[in-house]
């Protein structure tokens, strides 16, 4: 018996080493490609919130995509909320079906019949296909009543079927596609203190995302991802990608295809901007959407993501270049390109090794406990393992107060200390999210099929408009 118990305590204790030694190198090397990043946003990408004004606007007719597959329970009041914020305003919907959704259909036939901005587009194939083959049908109906009305559409804004938009999202997109091809601003998950384990961790992440992330790629003009809500485009840069594309402007065979196009404007050389700004009334014009409550949804939303972006993002996106128009400081740019898609690629690496880090803390646990309870001899981890866990324990520190900041500027002060245990929540979901990943990316490779395996979304009431004093009080 004791020899059993030897054997499985040398194991234990080995197994546990190993892997807390990989983990503990994997976490150092993320931590400190986090911690180059902060450094260049304290440095360079921190910037005060403006307000609309300076340039002459875009003019002209606003196209509005909105796709949707079995979205009836919150379609009708998103586009009742979005046609009363956007009262006055020149803008077009274009609501995306599938003639197999006769719910949905149902649920928006009022709205088309009396309101002249909605127009319905039912794509000929049945749903689901996916979120980019809906928004090619909806860019083809698009030219279909340019033609028929002798006229030409300023823009396309691109938001979901759950999304609250800002009466003041329009006015911001015409000031700056005056010198941009694409605008991004803030996108805001709804915060439901109800959900704060689950939702509130895509609070956590939105806020740092969208507050630094893309803040400094913007600032630095890298390449600007589109979220593919509260994003406008001009006609004229998703003209090009069509004619790149064959007609279609939306690549029909990715899971981020909104992801993509941000990419690939950067490739062509058009600019995109990332704006986080406020009204005149000093409240923060974004896009507040719904996001999973529940484990398995957010694992399987989270697992899209990691297909598009990180696994079939390596045969859509290529590796970014040096651009002729760069002049000198075209290699640096490109390096710096890299750095920021690296770092979107990354997820499923940091999975493994926040696996690993939870397997090997959970065997020397058990090391622990073996040692009292069997007399199993105690194994020192060595000086290079010792200082390898002090240094990332100082990189964990950092990093939960980064996530703190964020999370508190944008949803308060309570939130804001939720945001260090909900980091666990976030990194279990990771792991989840990259198993289904892995699969889903396998199983799409053999099948050569691509599936809009998109989110369901409860009905919600719109959100107060969040002004920027009351956020600390929260």
């Amino acid at each position: 018996m004791e020899g059993s118990t030897a054997w499985l305590g040398w194991l234990v204790q080995g197994a546990g080493h190993e892997l807390m030694l990989f983990a503990s190198v994997g976490i150092l090397l993320f931590g400190l490609d986090d911690l180059l990043f902060d450094a260049l946003w304290f440095g360079a990408g921190r910037a005060r919130r403006d307000a609309v004004r300076g340039r002459d606007p875009v003019s002209g007719t606003v196209a509005v995509f909105v796709p949707a597959w079995r979205e009836a329970a919150v379609l009708p009041a998103t586009l009742t909320h979005l046609l009363r914020s956007w009262d006055g305003e020149d803008v077009r919907l274009y609501v995306g079906c599938y003639p197999n959704d006769a719910a949905t259909l149902m649920a928006v036939a009022p709205l088309v019949a009396r309101d002249r901005r909605v127009r319905l587009v039912i794509g000929p194939a049945a749903g689901p296909t996916t979120k980019g083959d809906n928004l090619n049908r909806m860019w083809h109906a698009l030219g279909e009543d340019e033609r028929a009305e002798g006229r030409r559409f300023a823009a396309v804004v691109l938001h979901d079927a759950e999304d609250r938009v800002h009466p003041a999202e329009i006015a911001l997109y015409r000031v700056h596609l005056a010198q941009d091809a694409m605008v991004q601003i803030p996108v805001v998950p709804h915060y439901e203190p109800g959900q704060r384990w689950i939702g509130g961790h895509y609070a956590d992440e939105f806020a740092e995302a969208h507050g630094k992330e893309l803040a400094l790629r913007s600032r630095l003009r890298l390449p600007l991802p589109s979220a593919g809500v509260g994003t406008a485009l001009t006609r004229n840069a998703l003209s090009l990608l069509a004619i790149e594309r064959g007609g279609d402007p939306f690549r029909a065979d990715s899971l981020a295809e909104d992801y993509e196009v941000g990419m690939l404007l950067d490739a062509f050389g058009l600019s995109a901007r990332f704006v986080d700004a406020v009204d005149d009334d000093r409240t923060r014009i974004v896009s507040r959407g719904e996001f999973p409550a529940r484990v398995e949804a957010a694992a399987r939303q989270k697992a899209r993501w990691v297909v598009g972006i990180a696994l079939a993002g390596w045969d859509h996106v290529a590796w970014p270049a040096a651009r002729p128009d760069d002049g000198p400081r075209g290699a640096s740019r490109a390096w710096a390109a890299r750095w920021m898609l690296w770092r979107d690629r990354r997820a499923p690496l940091a999975a493994i090794v926040i696996l690993a880090a939870y397997i090997g803390m959970i065997l020397a646990g058990l090391a622990m406990a073996g040692e009292t309870l069997f007399g199993w001899s105690a194994v020192d981890i060595g000086d290079t393992l010792r200082w390898l866990l002090a240094f990332n324990a100082v990189l964990l520190l950092w990093r939960l107060s980064m996530r703190f900041l964020f999370t508190a500027r944008c949803y308060g002060l309570r939130a804001g200390f939720a945001a260090a245990p909900r980091a666990f929540v976030a990194n279990l979901i990771a792991v989840l999210a990259a198993r289904r990943a892995i699969a889903c990316y396998w199983t799409m490779q053999r099948s050569g099929r691509v599936v809009w395996d998109k989110t369901d979304h409860p009905a919600v009431e719109a959100p107060r408009p969040l002004l920027l004093s009351e956020a600390w009080l929260r």
